[in-house]
Order: C-alpha cells, then sequence, then structure tokens
C-alpha cells in the first residue's frame, strides 16, 4: 500500500491555516517576537515563536475548553481544518477503519502549571479533575480520537522534535498494515513561566533580543535557537482508498522514513543523522541526486549545526542539494516543528517553489551547504525533511509527488 498526505492544518507563528502559513513563509515574514504570555521580564530568555489570533472559543465547543491545554485546542482545530482540507468531513466510515498518532514532548504544560499553583496557593480541593489527562502527553491523540470517533490503531511518541517525523512513520506504519485514514502531526505550546524555565537549562537557547538575528542556523553568529508554539496535523490515507473516495488533493507519497539514534557523547561513536538519511533514502529506492531539496533540522548552535551540515555534505556532496530552514521564521516547535517543515515541503512540491531561510547573513558552511536565502523557483518533485531531538534522535523522511 501506498501512504499519502491528503490534507494538511498548520498552526504557525507566522500564519494560521495552511495557505497563510504558505504566503508568509514565501514572503519571509518572521513570525518571532517578544514573549507576551507571560512577563518574562526576568528571564534570559525574551523571544519566543507566539500563536496570535487565535480564540479557540470561535472553533471549539464550550465544553471543551476547561478542560484543555492550549496545544490540544490548537491540534483539535488543526485536524478540523486537515479533515477539511482531505475533504473527509461528513462521510460515514468504520470507526476502527481510521486512527490517531500524534507526536508530543512538552504535553500541557500551561495547564499543568496553572493547576499546581491551585494546589499550592488554595489546596487539592482547588485542583480540576482534568488535570488528571489534560497535562498528558498523549492527550492529543485521546481528544482528536473522541470528537472524531477514530478507534482504530492510536498512539504517541515522545522523542523532541524527531518525533514529529517518526509519528508520521508510524501512521504509514498503520496504512500499510490495512488501516485506511490515519490524524498524524505534532502540536506544541510550551510558553507558559514554567515550561520556558524548563528549557533554559538545555544551554540550546539564544538569550538574544533582536528578533533578526536570535535565531541563526548555519550563521556564523548563531548562538542557540528560538523556542515557538505550533504545528501540523495531516491526514494520511492509502493511495487507492484516497482515490475512490475522491479526496479533494493529493499532496504527495510518504516514500521513505527511518531513524537512528546516536550514541552516548564520549563513547567515541560518531554522530548517526547522516545514517538516518541514507536508510530514508534506501526505504525510498532512491539515490541522494534525486532528491530536489532538504529540509534541515537547523539546530542553531555551532556544534549541532556543524554535525548537520557535516551529515548533508556526507550524503549529498558539497553543495549538492538546495538546503532550507524555514524555521528560522517560527522558532523551533519542538515535536510540532518538523510536521511543519512536512506541510511546507509538501507544499513546495506543489507549487515549485523552495521557501527561504531568513536573516541567515554570514554563511558558517558556504562550501558544503546550497542555504536557500531567497524562496527559489523551480520543480521539485522529492524532497527530504530531517529532524533531531534531545538526547541523540535522528529522523529523516522522504517526500515524494505522486503521478
Amino acid at each position: 500500500m501506498t501512504a499519502v498526505i491528503t490534507g494538511i492544518g498548520v498552526f504557525a507563528p507566522n500564519g494560521l491555516g495552511t495557505e497563510e502559513f504558505w504566503k508568509r513563509t514565501l514572503d519571509g515574514t518572521n513570525g518571532i517576537g517578544p514573549i507576551t504570555r507571560f512577563d518574562a521580564s526576568g528571564y534570559p530568555v525574551q523571544l519566543a515563536g507566539e500563536i496570535e489570533g487565535f480564540d479557540p472559543a470561535e472553533h471549539l465547543p464550550g465544553r471543551l475548553l476547561p478542560q484543555t491545554d492550549r496545544m490540544t485546542q490548537f491540534a483539535l482545530v488543526a485536524t478540523d481544518w486537515a479533515m477539511a482540507d482531505a475533504g473527509a468531513d461528513g462521510e460515514d466510515f468504520d470507526p476502527f477503519d481510521r486512527g490517531v498518532a500524534t507526536a508530543s514532548s512538552a504535553g500541557g504544560f500551561e495547564f499543568g502549571q496553572k493547576e499546581l499553583q491551585a494546589l499550592w496557593s488554595q489546596g487539592p480541593e482547588h485542583v480540576s479533575v482534568y488535570q488528571s489527562f489534560a497535562w498528558f502527553y498523549a492527550v492529543n491523540t485521546g481528544q482528536i480520537s473522541i470528537r472524531r470517533n477514530m478507534r482504530g490503531p492510536t498512539g504517541v511518541i515522545v522523542t523532541e522534535q524527531a518525533g514529529g517525523l517518526d509519528v508520521i512513520g508510524q501512521a504509514r506504519r498503520h496504512i500499510r498494515r490495512g488501516t485506511s485514514m490515519v490524524v498524524t502531526g505534532g502540536m506544541e505550546s510550551p510558553l507558559s513561566p514554567w515550561a520556558v524555565a524548563a528549557q533554559v537549562p538545555s544551554g540550546r537557547l539564544s538569550f538574544r533580543g533582536d528578533a533578526d538575528t536570535a535565531y541563526l542556523p548555519f550563521d556564523e553568529r548563531a548562538q542557540g535557537c528560538v523556542v515557538g508554539e505550533g504545528g501540523a496535523m495531516m491526514i494520511v490515507e492509502d493511495l487507492e482508498k484516497a482515490r475512490a473516495r475522491g479526496a479533494a488533493q493529493i499532496y504527495g507519497e510518504i516514500a521513505g522514513y527511518a531513524a537512528t539514534f546516536d550514541p552516548r557523547p564520549g563513547s567515541g561513536g560518531g554522530n548517526r543523522l547522516a545514517a538516518a538519511i541514507e536508510a530514508a533514502l534506501a526505504d525510498a529506492g532512491l539515490t541522494a541526486a534525486e532528491v530536489d531539496v532538504v529540509f534541515a533540522d537547523a539546530a542553531g548552535t555551532p556544534e549541532l549545526d556543524a554535525a548537520e551540515a557535516a551529515a548533508l555534505t556526507e550524503v549529498f556532496g558539497p553543495r549538492g542539494v538546495p538546503v532550507t530552514a524555514p524555521k528560522t521564521m517560527t522558532g523551533r516547535l519542538s515535536s510540532g516543528g518538523a510536521p511543519v517543515d512536512v506541510a511546507a515541503a509538501l507544499l513546495a512540491i506543489r507549487d515549485g517553489v523552495i521557501p527561504p531561510t531568513v536573516h541567515v547573513t554570514r554563511e558558517a558552511f558556504p562550501d558544503g551547504l546550497d542555504l536557500v536565502r531567497e524562496a527559489r523557483q523551480g520543480a521539485v518533485r522529492t524532497a527530504l525533511v530531517v529532524a533531531r531531538g534531545h538526547h541523540g534522535f535522528n529522523a529523516a523522511l522522504v517526500l515524494r509527488a505522486v503521478s
């Protein structure tokens, strides 16, 4: 069976909805700005990629609002958008023939912080019963499956940024095993005081206060990334079944996927990102020369950027393939970041244009990477998306146009 993506719903700091996100991405619109969700004046981190202009009450029934974290509200609405995009709303279906697989990293941090504050300040009787699940990593999967009456294979993957690709690979497995449709993707909102404080010790965040220079992957001035909220949800189906039901469009095929794990630091082993890329290409039956663009992980720290540049050069050769990192406009969205890159890659295939990597002006690896710094027109048939998570997770996904 051939697994294809037929619907996309994007929540990004530079655009709500797939087409708005895509337009602003091609325009180079920066979604990074000062943190407004709380007073961050006492924090070393002053900037984030925030979602603006979203009122959950306009999109969800009132009963769901008190029992859901912000990231779950994003996920539910993005799923609605993706289902509508796929033309799959209102259809009769076997509930056990449709599944849900999501990625998560932070969980419902904001909801959890609010309830812990109630516990500390007012006592246990003031803690919401919804705290029992609203904070949990698997809650998006559960809420989507309940709301959409999808009782087939379900699950959650927690491998930080890499999880956004790992879960799409999992959705492909379900399709190959006979499930007709899987809702998949990742969504995050780690911008509460507790959530930001938990990320500062990683040593990977930029402390710059200028939105145009805070996050500069593959730049000589790189000193860390900017965190953000959002992600993307997608509809994965079997190609023949999608065509049979009259799917509104088919964005592309999930042609290849692979994951690797870096050895323990100090053990003498090397980075395993190149191995993940090569395995994903082999899974797709493609050579490196057949890839038209790479959507980079773009960690934004000198050491991690150098490792990624070395891996891409090893697989593709010096300047062997266009490389882009449109997440410079959104910040790193943890498990939501890679699904947004997948959405951008599918739209690049659809429209024949590679989105830009903004703000990078002093390239650190000009001899190794062909970094796309302005939108580049040209046919895109095959795209590679790579992602790395904290503590050694690597994932690679190959997307291909469907004839």
